[in-house]
């Protein structure tokens, strides 16, 4: 099954949003270098992205399945289009694509699941 559990959010300091979110609600933050943290505990994890050649141009919200390539396929069959080849990252790879009313969003699969 499908489901959204993850948003990315662009930022201008990674660190301050963990900070922040941290401090107002008591949530936990990873950083993943500079330009990059996690934010457990709301429910989604949030992801804020400081590094001006990844940072989304608004927030990102981030499906995660089990296969990869067959979520992919059902994208595609459903008139959604690819707009970023699977990658990888720490812990997993995705893709990005546009949905027919023009939302950008992107699947992952956990690293140790199905998919390239």
């Amino acid at each position: 099954m499908s489901t959204v559990d993850f948003v990315e959010f662009p930022s201008e300091s990674a660190s301050a949003s963990g900070r922040f979110f941290e401090e107002a609600f008591g949530w936990r933050s990873t950083s993943y270098g500079p330009d990059y943290v996690d934010v457990q505990g709301g429910g989604v994890t949030l992801g804020f992205q400081a590094d001006p050649a990844e940072r989304p141009g608004a927030p990102l919200v981030t499906i995660r399945t089990g296969d990869l390539d067959a979520a992919r396929r059902a994208v595609e069959a459903a008139g959604g289009v690819v707009t970023v080849e699977p990658f990888g990252f720490p812990g997993g790879r995705r893709f990005h694509f546009r949905e027919p009313g023009g939302c950008e969003l992107a699947v992952w699969c956990p690293t140790g699941t199905s998919g390239p």
